[in-house]
């Protein structure tokens, strides 16, 4: 009996979610982690700002001097910014002071330029301003202890910026899951050598890498193997050394030459078959402790395979966002297999604005149509329980 697509993924999810809890966090500079997951809460370690500062160019007084506005004030001295401790300001005077400067103590509230003029060593104040007004009090913006960012923030610029401000120069973040994609079969050849009598390229290879590292995990290791089980088993052995997940392409369904099949099973692997469309023949197993999920070898069940199985999981580490499903509108009828949930490739049509849009059927379901999965940008998800839908209906789809 074959497994339904949410039971393979609860499998998959059990061997490989917490292979990625365990992969320790790394402290990098903030740069570095640009794009990376804080791996923990971090907290200020200081003040922000760090003291009292102008919010304006202006000069620092005493609302109390300035109340019955306008009023005529000696000017005691300029505070630039990084002056250092100011002196205090004694009452009835004026100091100028520009913007980010320090607050000397006695002064309450700045007067902006534009509210005054200037002559000699004296400044004329056109209308008061209440205690408080631009001046930006210690710790007004976070205090230290308090919380600056979550654990499981994905860090952009305005992140690393928060973290620079209070003096912090590197970050723990989450670490990068390491994947070892092994490719399989007598008939695959590189890309650009000459492809001989029943041989065909390897994109699998091509298209396993760039999804790993799409979804945000680092290829450790890429290699193509014959149907040989040594070969197999020599490729794992250096796999299961530099990655916390393998996966595998090809050799899991019933012929003559299942090289994955034939070496895995006897090991205690699971080969069986989903009821999903590309994509049924579907394998796990762990090899030294690492866990091996084992995909198709026709290249768009491959890639299927992964998008559903594996992304998902590695994205949630990485902090990138899921894959947006939405419905949307069947431009023309389909029709389905009983008792398989159908992944169709589909393009997006524009709808009305603020209304989800229609969606065009690419491709057959054939799972070697490679170059109609390349001109698609959605998957569409017919339930098992479905043969047919008709033009207008709506259907769950899956951005690519």
């Amino acid at each position: 009996m074959a497994t339904s697509v949410d039971e393979h993924a609860a499998i998959v999810g059990g061997l490989v979610a917490p292979r990625l809890d365990a992969i320790p966090p790394e402290r990098l500079p903030l740069l570095m982690a640009l794009g990376r997951v804080t791996a923990n809460d971090l907290l200020s370690p200081v003040d922000l700002p760090l003291f009292r500062n102008s919010q304006m160019d202006g000069f620092a007084v005493r609302a109390a001097d300035v109340t019955a506005a306008p009023v005529t004030l000696p000017v005691a001295g300029v505070i630039a910014a990084a002056a250092g401790t100011p002196p205090a300001l004694a009452p009835t005077t004026a100091l100028r002071i520009m913007t980010g400067a320090p607050v000397p103590d006695g002064a309450d509230t700045v007067v902006p330029v534009e509210d005054t003029e200037v002559s000699d060593d004296t400044v004329t104040i056109s209308r008061g301003r209440a205690a408080g007004e631009f001046v930006r009090e210690r710790g007004s913006d976070i205090r230290a202890g308090d919380l600056l960012l979550p654990g499981g923030t994905t860090l952009a610029a305005r992140h690393l910026a928060a973290i620079a401000a209070t003096g912090i120069t590197e970050v723990e973040v989450r670490g990068v899951a390491r994947l070892a994609i092994v490719t399989t079969g007598a008939e695959l050849v590189e890309p650009g050598e000459e492809a001989g009598a029943g041989q065909i390229y390897d994109s699998n290879a091509i298209a396993l890498i760039a999804a790993a590292r799409a979804a945000g995990a680092t290829v450790t290791l890429a290699r193509r193997v014959p149907d040989d089980p040594a070969a197999l088993l020599a490729t794992l052995d250096e796999a299961a050394g530099v990655a916390d997940v393998i996966i595998t392409s090809g050799g899991i369904s019933h012929g003559d030459f299942e090289v994955v099949r034939d070496l895995l099973e006897p090991r205690g692997a699971h080969v069986g078959h989903v009821a999903m469309q590309p994509g049924g023949p579907q394998s796990t197993a762990v090899f030294e402790g690492v866990p091996v999920i084992s995909f198709p070898g026709n290249p768009v069940s491959t890639q299927l395979s992964f998008e559903v199985f594996l992304a998902p999981l590695l994205r949630e580490l990485a902090g990138i966002p899921a894959s947006v499903r939405e419905r949307r509108w069947l431009a023309t009828p389909v029709r389905s297999v009983l008792g398989k949930r159908q992944f169709l490739r589909g393009r997006a049509l524009p709808g009305d604005p603020g209304a989800p849009g229609m969606v065009e059927i690419v491709a057959g379901p054939g799972s070697h149509l490679v170059a109609g999965l390349a001109a698609s940008d959605l998957l569409v998800v017919i339930p098992e329980e479905i043969t047919s839908l008709a033009a207008g209906e709506s259907v769950e789809t899956w951005a690519l």
